[in-house]
């Protein structure tokens, strides 16, 4: 029997979904390289692999089969082929701009241990999708809000989420498309750099925000009577904005934001809250000659008074602070840890703090590879992310399932 490699679902998962993969037909014991590849859609290419050996019936499950030393990672993996998937190209991310359209992902058995791969002996492709079947992606040009909303099969009402990205600007769509298909109906919206809107804004209106949040409650298929906020850097800090100043914000789960206005300041009504100062000389060298921006912003904490810090206790909403301890972009487990303790001080239990060793600043969604260098999202020089593969790819795991408990629950 010629070796084959077995994947469950066979043709066709969804991206933030668990795959099970085994090789079945090699000879007792051999020892084999399972290798994956995938290309983004600029054509980089990403791969990881890892050595193994069959069992004395020649079948290889990788739930049950440790990997063996020498490969991407080692030990009992089971998803270790996706998740320690690496650019070829040096300090490349992989993003997802088309979420209509699946990452194509090529599995190839080869034999031996070698540095330089063995003979071919079997191979598969396997579709990683960003949308279930019935998930509606729906362009959203309403007013001022450039977004897209995602909404789950059928015609019920659905908890509503509206995601917020970091610094970057432009409309993304992965996690939002990824959160539709768990029974949310998800707002990706646009703030900067999309469309008509501003290029390089100098200031940031709530009331933008507020108008996506009504067209939310507004809309026949979003449960009322408010709403969650997902937002990551930059995007964290506007939803915590937003839960200080909006009305209906009844949940926030923020990926490593800041608590303080940074680089661009907030006006709602007749309300400003500056921003804090921050030091780009405060940028420290490594050793590895890539800088580290974690120090470059004042400690708002350390300044009574401090008009830059968002005023998270005029907030209804409850808080769900994700924060990596290797974040050397925003010291958000710091800010996370020191914030809370003003909510306390006020009497207010309204939050929860998700802390994660091993975990830089990016925190995405399961099974994106590991982004630790790349550029400053604010000072586009090469720096250091933070974060380490295999303790990233658990806290992905853990983060995900915990913010769609945390929507569940308050939504």
């Amino acid at each position: 029997m010629a070796p084959s490699i077995r994947l469950s679902p066979a043709a066709r998962s969804l991206f933030d979904e668990p795959l099970a993969i085994a090789v079945q037909g090699l000879g007792p014991r051999q020892r084999v390289t399972l290798r994956t590849s995938l290309r983004d859609e600029t054509g980089e290419l990403f791969q990881a692999s890892a050595h193994y050996q069959a069992g004395d019936d020649g079948e290889l499950d990788l739930a049950r089969c440790p990997a063996l030393p020498g490969g991407s990672f080692s030990g009992l993996e089971p998803m270790g082929l996706l998740w320690a998937l690496q650019p070829q190209k040096p300090f490349w991310r992989l993003i997802k701009r088309d979420v209509q359209s699946p990452f194509l992902l090529q599995l190839e058995v080869l034999e031996g241990h070698g540095e330089r791969p063995g003979r071919l002996l079997a191979q598969v492709q396997h579709e990683r999708a960003f949308l279930r079947d019935g998930v509606r992606r729906v362009p959203v040009r309403e007013g001022r809000i450039r977004a897209t909303l995602f909404l789950p099969p059928g015609e019920d009402t659905f908890p509503g989420i509206i995601d917020i990205n970091g610094y970057g600007g432009g409309l993304f769509e992965p996690r939002a498309s990824l959160l539709a298909n768990h029974g949310f109906a998800t707002l990706a919206l646009a703030y900067y750099q999309f469309e008509d809107l501003p290029q390089e804004p100098k200031e940031l209106h709530l009331e933008y925000f507020e108008e996506a949040v009504n067209y939310m409650l507004q809309h026949p298929q979003v449960k009322g009577p408010g709403v969650g906020l997902l937002g990551f850097s930059k995007g964290g800090e506007v939803s915590l904005a937003m839960a200080a100043f909006l009305n209906n914000i009844k949940a926030v789960a923020s990926l490593n934001a800041p608590v303080v206005a940074t680089c661009i300041p907030f006006y709602y009504k007749d309300k400003i809250i500056p921003t804090v100062t921050s030091y780009e000389h405060k940028a420290k060298a490594t050793n590895s000659k890539f800088l580290d921006y974690s120090d470059v912003i004042d400690d708002p904490f350390q300044a009574p008074g401090n008009q830059s810090l968002i005023p998270l206790e005029k907030a209804e909403a409850q808080f769900l602070f994700i924060v990596g301890q290797d974040d050397h972009v925003v010291k958000s487990e710091y800010y996370a840890t020191e914030v809370c303790k003003l909510l306390q001080a006020q009497g207010k239990e309204n939050f929860k703090i998700l802390s994660y060793p091993g975990t830089g600043h990016c925190i995405d969604p399961p099974f994106f590879p590991l982004y630790c260098i790349g550029s400053h999202p604010v000072f586009h020089k090469r720096a250091v992310l933070g974060g380490e593969l295999t303790a990233y790819s658990k806290a992905q795991v853990h983060a995900w399932s915990q913010i769609q408990a945390f929507f569940k629950k308050y939504l």
